[in-house]
């Protein structure tokens, strides 16, 4: 038996203590509602400094302001400083905004039928127990890496990144410095017929938020044709974004690998919403991707408004989440938005620009390594990889900017249905099958891109 194959086998005896660590991280309420003070990520990173402390292994606490710490952990027993590969998380959650319609205490760590329950539990406390616990699986086995590896866990992932990655990119930019890293952001398997694909994070569409102001003229309501009321403005704009009509763009890779799928033309901007349909049918996530990835998409997801219920609204602010594809610039939003609002004088808006779209090649040894790491992490003879751009922003981009290779890959399990994962929504869990297979690939793809020894 090989040295790798002992320490898989050292995980499969690590599970119960696996799962704990999860659940006692779940329990850590990390909330980040976006508005300081926030985030909570301190407690966190104190709970994971005691524990790999009680491991002999060292971390480092770095923060922009008190409470928002980032952890940084350098694998101990390692012969060179340079970094070859960065283990990728962050220890923020977004909040729970209906605690009556859970099923299980958001932060109680509950399990059940095979899975974790809580807030964060999924979103991103699962990779980074599942890296916390290869560290120390190999720690424990005295395994020298002739390469270096470093596990960061940001702040502020949920809101930007800007006392995160963001602020560590800007003040400590050699910290994010390797040559690969792998995060969360990729990873969901599609099972067709006898062949396993996942799909990994090559890149991500970028995030904008917009602001809209509507404006109006208050009156009393008992005389509301005396005023402008600013509700009316409000259905014009949330109608016009309802039936807005992005541009078809089907130029991204991954477009290229849907015949796998059984889809046997070629996919063209005029065939997408066709082909799209055909997929919802029998691979339903895979069809939710596809739509996110042949489009910009405008959301609407907060409303203020209103002083009093006796007076006719003279303001009302609208906020909007903007998803870009990579060729959507700041220029082609203002202007899909000047056009979309053009017949509205009494609306203004301005837009925050928080992710730009980002990429990565597919083609590297970073890729390679995470094909045989999961393929020996689930026991089959080979997975295939598709690349993919996340709908959604992680703390990716920054890395990316660093010039560090960065892939997505939670290193799932394909028995654990990715819908049942509910990321920022009610009930949201892991399965402990996922929690295991992700500790196994990420320990390997250490062992193998690192050289251990």
């Amino acid at each position: 038996m090989t040295s790798l194959e002992r320490l898989i086998e050292n995980v499969d005896t690590s599970i119960e203590e696996i799962v704990k660590l999860e659940q006692d991280l779940v329990r850590i309420p990390s909330v980040n509602t976006g508005i300081m003070p926030t985030g909570n990520e301190t407690e966190v990173c104190n709970y994971i400094s005691k524990f790999m402390e009680n491991e002999g292994i060292g971390t480092k606490l770095l923060s922009r302001d008190y409470g928002r710490d980032n952890l940084i952990i350098d694998y101990p027993l390692s012969d060179s400083k340079d970094c070859k590969l960065i283990f990728m998380s962050h220890t923020d959650v977004v909040p729970v905004e209906n605690e009556s319609k859970w099923n299980y205490e958001p932060f109680g760590g509950d399990i059940s039928s095979g899975r974790v329950y809580g807030r964060g539990s999924n979103d991103c406390k699962a990779l980074l127990t599942s890296q916390l616990m290869a560290m120390v699986i190999m720690k424990r086995s005295k395994i020298k890496l002739n390469n270096g590896l470093r596990l960061i866990s940001g702040a502020d992932e949920e809101h930007g990144g800007r006392w995160g990655f963001g602020w560590l990119l800007e003040n400590h930019p050699n910290i994010l410095k390797a040559e690969y890293a792998i995060n969360e952001g990729g990873g969901t398997p599609v099972e067709v017929g006898d062949s396993i694909y996942y799909l990994l994070g090559t890149g991500e569409k970028g995030r904008l938020e917009l602001n809209l102001e509507l404006k109006g003229e208050s009156a009393h309501a008992s005389l509301p044709w005396l005023g402008t009321n600013a509700s009316y403005n409000l259905l014009k704009v949330l109608n016009l974004i309802q039936n807005y009509q992005p541009e078809l763009n089907i130029s991204l890779p991954f477009f290229k690998y849907l015949n796998h799928f059984g889809i046997e033309e070629n996919v063209t901007s005029e065939n997408v919403e066709k082909i799209i349909e055909l997929l919802k049918k029998k691979l339903p996530r895979l069809s939710y991707l596809s739509k996110a990835l042949s489009r910009m998409t405008i959301t609407p997801t907060i409303i203020n408004g209103g002083v009093k219920s006796n007076s006719v609204p003279e303001q009302i602010k609208l906020i909007c989440d903007i998803r870009t594809l990579p060729f959507q610039d700041e220029k082609y939003v203002i202007k899909e938005l000047d056009e979309l609002f053009s017949d509205i004088k009494e609306v203004k808006y301005e837009i925050d620009y928080m992710s730009v779209p980002n990429y990565s090649p597919f083609e590297t040894e970073l890729k390679d390594a995470i094909s045989k790491a999961h393929s020996k992490s689930i026991g089959v003879e080979e997975i295939k990889l598709i690349p993919s751009t996340s709908n959604g922003f992680t703390d990716s981009r920054f890395t990316r900017n660093a010039g560090t290779i960065t892939y997505g890959f939670s290193g799932a399990h394909p028995n654990d249905d990715p819908m049942l994962a509910n990321v920022h929504g009610t009930d949201e869990s892991i399965g402990i099958s996922s929690l295991v297979s992700c500790t196994k690939t990420m320990l390997t793809l250490a062992y193998d891109l690192c050289e251990g020894k």
